[in-house]
This record gives structure tokens, C-alpha cells and sequence, in this order.
């Protein structure tokens, strides 16, 4: 079905098309994430049991297929390198010349070293978001996620050294309770919607679309939502499909992805209670001490890209699908990405 104002709307909220059936307009068919199935996932109750799941997942794939990694300064990333083969080509993102999270950055130095990688640098400026961008939106048939043209770029730079798959720790964070701020408390129903929509389409958009259905199938007869069972059924699909389009745009030979992370599953629930205590992702952070017992843990941390520098002297878009009214001192630099690739996908197909 096309529905172009749905379409919008849904890319606002949630950075993804949510709904299958939906198009911008003939003939643009937007991409779906390819999911690992439940079924064949290994059930895992402790650091070591994740330990030999890594293990054994790495052994079944780097006989057959070249491995790249992307490494950040993040222990997700970090405990899956711990498992790869010494002389692994590992990818690091360098933004502004190494001026931006250089912290981030001197980590991933750190744990390649450890475990005998072979750390590559992906610089990363505008140039690189206006280069890649147009391809991965047509590839997707819809605007992205500031993140995809970094991870297209990474893997442009990685098949040049003849990486023919690349591992990514993307499912880390929803099978461990990585998603700290998500999972802080029980929500209310109204409280959540707003926690989760990332650029409400009413102050962007002169013909909004509720995205209220999306929602209402997790409320609760308490005024609560079930966040945690969203979370796995809305909210996983727009991160997958992030990393599923880059690698897919940038022509991996194996696609789209490697992730052990996402190749696991808890045993036992999640205990949030620990995880609101602070202990977020506690099973991952006791494998990284396991991993790395002279680092201290580094705390959770988006993949950074460096948006608000990128958007500071943004006016805002200006085709007549947007209000006129816009005050861009009240967005993030996230939120006007949002709207400027929205503006760029609809310039370049209508």
C-alpha cells in the first residue's frame, strides 16, 4: 500500500518503515531486517557459558569465511574480538581527524593490541554521510539512520582488504539488558510512547500520521505497556535493519552480517533488578572482565557520529511536506539528521 505521510510519519518515529505492507510510492520497496531465529539460538546462564558459545560460533565460521570486525570502545564489540583469530582485521571509526571521542577510540587501540588485531582507522566526515547516503537510501527505499553510511563505509574499506563478512555486536544490547534507560522502570502506557518516539511527526510534519497502532497491541489493562515484549517485536527490527542495509549497499560477498551476540539467548530472565541497579548487561560485563581483567568496564555508549557538530548550522528542511514554523534551537543533532534525510529522500523521489 502507498501512503507517503505514513511513510514519513513512521520514519520519524521510530527510524524505520514499521509496517511491511507501507510504501513511499510505486515501485519503492522499503528494505526488512533479516533476523537470527529464536529457535536456533544458544541458550547461555553464565559469562562462561557465553564464553564457549563465542567460541564455538567463531570456530563454525573462520574456516570457511575472511572475518572483519568493527571495534568500538565498547566491551560488547570488545569480548566478541577476544574470540577471533590473532591477525583479524579489525575497524575502528575516526571522526574530525580523531578529535571526536578519541576516548572511544585509544579503548579499541587497547583491545586490539591484546588480542593481536589488525586495527584499521575509518575516517569518517560529512563527506562520507553525502557520499554513501543516496545509495543507501535507494537500496532501502526509504531515509536511514545516521549510522549506515559510517557502516558502509567501514565495509567498502573492509572488502578492500579482502573481508568477506563482517561481525558486529548489534544484538548485545537487547539480549543482555543493555537498553538501561528502556528497562529503568515499568512504564506507563502515554510515558513510553513518548520515551520511544524519536522525532514526534506532529512538530515536523504539516500532515501527520498516528502512529498509535503501532503501540496500542502492548497496552496493558493497568495503563501499563509491555515494554520489554515491544522491544523485541518493534523496536529490535529498526536496529538490525540498520546494519543489514549498510552491509547489504556496500556489497559484502557474505551478507548481511556475523553476530554472536545476537546468536544467544538468556537461559533465565533477565533480572532487572540488577540491571536498574546499575549492572546493566551484567552477564557481558562479567565476561569482559573475564576477557580483559586490567581494563575497567567501559559504560554503555551509542555508536558515536558526531551529528550535532555536523547539523549546527542547519536551518531546517523546506519542501511544503514540512510546517513552516520550525525552531531548529529545539532538535537534536539526531532528530535534524531526520529530517534532512527525510528531505533528501523525498527531493531525490518526488
Amino acid at each position: 500500500m502507498v501512503d507517503k505521510n505514513y511513510c514519513m510519519s513512521s520514519y520519524l518515529t521510530f527510524r524505520c518503515i514499521v509496517k511491511d505492507d507501507m510504501e513511499f510510492a510505486e515501485g519503492i520497496h522499503h528494505a526488512k531486517d533479516i533476523s537470527y531465529p529464536d529457535d536456533q539460538k544458544i541458550a547461555v546462564t553464565t559469562a562462561e557459558d557465553i564464553a564457549r558459545a563465542y567460541k564455538k560460533l567463531f570456530e563454525e565460521k573462520e574456516n570457511d569465511v575472511k572475518l572483519g570486525v568493527m571495534l568500538s570502545g565498547g566491551m560488547d564489540s570488545a569480548c566478541l574480538a577476544a574470540f577471533m583469530k590473532p591477525g583479524t582485521d579489525a575497524y575502528t571509526f575516526r571522526f574530525i581527524g580523531g578529535a571526536f571521542r578519541s576516548d572511544d577510540m585509544r579503548r579499541a587501540e587497547q583491545f586490539a593490541e591484546k588480542y593481536k588485531l589488525n586495527l584499521h582507522y575509518v575516517d569518517v566526515n560529512w563527506d562520507v554521510c553525502e557520499r554513501n547516503v543516496d545509495i543507501l537510501m535507494a537500496k532501502k527505499g526509504a531515509p536511514v539512520h545516521p549510522i549506515e553510511p559510517q557502516v558502509m563505509e567501514a565495509a567498502l574499506q573492509a572488502q578492500q582488504d579482502g573481508v568477506e563478512m563482517m561481525v558486529v555486536a548489534d544484538g548485545s544490547d537487547l539480549v543482555f539488558g543493555g537498553m538501561d534507560k528502556m528497562l529503568s522502570r515499568d512504564w506507563d502506557y502515554d510515558e513510553w510512547i513518548k520515551f520511544l518516539t524519536f522525532l514526534d511527526p506532529v512538530k515536523v510534519l504539516k500532515e501527520p500520521v498516528s502512529m498509535d497502532h503501532i503501540f496500542a497491541p502492548y497496552k496493558l489493562p493497568n495503563g501499563k505497556i509491555d515494554y520489554m515484549r515491544f522491544m523485541d517485536e518493534v523496536f529490535a527490527h529498526e536496529s538490525n535493519g540498520v546494519f543489514c542495509n549498510a552491509f547489504i549497499t556496500a556489497g559484502m560477498k557474505y551478507t548481511p552480517y556475523y553476530d554472536p551476540s545476537g546468536m544467544v539467548k538468556m537461559a533465565e530472565p533477565l533480572d532487572l533488578r540488577r540491571v536498574r541497579n546499575g549492572e546493566s548487561k551484567y552477564l557481558i560485563r562479567e565476561l569482559f572482565k573475564m576477557c580483559y581483567p586490567e581494563f575497567e568496564i567501559p559504560e554503555k555508549v551509542p555508536m558515536p557520529r558526531p551529528v550535532d557538530y555536523y547539523f549546527k548550522d542547519y536551518k531546517g528542511p523546506t519542501r511544503p511536506e514540512f510546517r513552516d514554523d520550525l525552531d531548529m534551537s529545539e532538535f537534536t543533532g539526531n532528530q535534524k539528521w531526520q529530517m534532512w534525510c527525510l528531505e533528501r529522500f523525498l527531493n531525490i523521489y518526488f
